[in-house]
């Protein structure tokens, strides 16, 4: 089943954080591409983001980039 074009946006944006800190955000301003805003506010929705705009990551959400974040670096690796 291919990821839709909806769920590749949500994708995006979690790869976009920085897990090596908890203080660092994601502010996704009114002025984005109409895509990033509604895809912010999807994630916010379900529980991934604190704030409508991107804010900080839940602890659910933390989860959800920590494990993309992996699964992009094993699928970006080269082959041996």
């Amino acid at each position: 089943m291919a990821l839709s074009p909806e769920l590749q946006e949500e994708v995006n944006l979690l790869l976009q954080f920085d897990l090596s800190t908890t203080l660092a955000g994601l502010k996704v301003h009114s002025k984005a591409d109409a895509s990033a805003v509604e895809a912010a506010a999807r994630l916010y929705r379900k529980g991934l983001v604190d704030h409508v705009d991107g804010g900080y990551l839940t602890a659910l959400g933390r989860e959800v980039a920590e494990h993309l974040q992996a699964a992009r670096r094993i699928l970006q690796a080269n082959p041996q």
